[in-house]
Order: C-alpha cells, then sequence, then structure tokens
C-alpha cells in the first residue's frame, strides 16, 4: 500500500508500523472512528492512518509522563493485550489490571484490589468496559486503543490501531513505554528501551 508520511516524524520506520500491522482495522467503521480512517481496502477492510496513530502515542507519552507511576494504571481484558500491559507496567512501573476486572476495583473502598489511579489506558472500549465505565465514575482520564469498530464516548485520548493483533499490541505498548520513559528524562531522547518488542508480545497462541 501506498501511504505518503514524513519519515522524520515517525517514531519508528513506516515499515515497522506496517509490518506489525497496527493499520489493519476491520470492516466495520463507525462514526467516531471516520477520522482516523485513512482508506478503505478492495475486501472491506477499513486500514487506519499511521500518522495519527504515531501523533497519538506522541501526546499519550506526554500525559502519562505527568503522573506520579503508581496512579497509572493499564488494563486488557483481551488476551493478546495482557502480556503487552504487563510488561508496559514493569517498564514504566504503572500498574496493570488484566483479565476480567473486578466491579468496584475503581469505586469500591472495602475490596482488597482496590486502586485509586489518576489516569488509566485501556486496550479496547468494548472489551474494557468495565474499567471505562469506573474510570468515568471516579472522573479520571481515559486512554484507549481503539480499533475501526470501536465507540470512543468516554475516552479521552484515543490511539488508533488496531487493537486486536498480537504484534500490533505489542507494538503500540511498546512504543508508549518508550515514548513515557522519554518524556519522564528516564532515558534520553534517541535512547531504546532495555526491551524489546519481542517481550511485549503475548505468548498465547
Amino acid at each position: 500500500m501506498s501511504i505518503e508520511i514524513k519519515t522524520e516524524d515517525l517514531l519508528i520506520p513506516l515499515d515497522d508500523y506496517l509490518a506489525a500491522g497496527m493499520h489493519i482495522g476491520t470492516q466495520v467503521k463507525t462514526e467516531s472512528m471516520s477520522p482516523f480512517v485513512y482508506r478503505v481496502r478492495s475486501d472491506g477492510l477499513y486500514v487506519l492512518d499511521i500518522r495519527k496513530a504515531n501523533e497519538r502515542i506522541r501526546v499519550a507519552g506526554k500525559l502519562v509522563a505527568r503522573y506520579e507511576p503508581p496512579k497509572v494504571i493499564a488494563a486488557s481484558c483481551r488476551q493478546y493485550g495482557q502480556r503487552p500491559v504487563q510488561k508496559f507496567c514493569e517498564v514504566t512501573r504503572a500498574k496493570p489490571v488484566v483479565g476480567r476486572i473486578v466491579p468496584g476495583t475503581l469505586t469500591n473502598p472495602f475490596l482488597e484490589v482496590y486502586m485509586e489511579p489518576d489516569i488509566i489506558i485501556i486496550t479496547d472500549p468494548r472489551a474494557d468496559v468495565q474499567a471505562l465505565e469506573e474510570a468515568l465514575a471516579i472522573g479520571i482520564p481515559v486512554i484507549a486503543l481503539c480499533d475501526t469498530d470501536n465507540v470512543t464516548t468516554n475516552v479521552d485520548l484515543v490511539i488508533p490501531t488496531n487493537n486486536k493483533g498480537r504484534r500490533a499490541l505489542a507494538l503500540v505498548y511498546w512504543l508508549l513505554a518508550r515514548q513515557v520513559l522519554r518524556e519522564r528524562g528516564e532515558i534520553q531522547p534517541t535512547q531504546e528501551l532495555g526491551s524489546t518488542i519481542d517481550e511485549f508480545e503475548s505468548r498465547q497462541i
């Protein structure tokens, strides 16, 4: 496919984004995701705009870096998102919530699993709806990885991406972790993470 992007603006080479399938959407396009769609393929799959994904990862990195690490939560019910979330949290010292979220995790202080985050990252607004609703109830910002079929209601910052693919999820969380550490000044602006994208990728089959 042909996408014209200034390479100096990209966090990684365009080919790396494409190889991970970050741009591959679904055959459904919601109204709220229309601004992030680049085109539709002949097979009916919508293609996400890599430039906008790249830009939103930069913005998300700046936003997350403003918060104390233990006050940042990343969540994923989706199987392929759980390893990336855990690794992201390990690298950035945030707190992971993987698998089914216990109702009241963010709203009921009497629960053992109760947390008081200042910001949350969710992997899919549909799958992680419990986390989304509880974040809304306590009034904290929500960053969400959103595919072409997602509705973005109550999401404060959309990162348009394939949120179902194993490699795509690994790449997004790896890039976000790198940006957060760069924005905090924990690594240099051109420095790489100590962890590879492969380490972020789910090993589930």
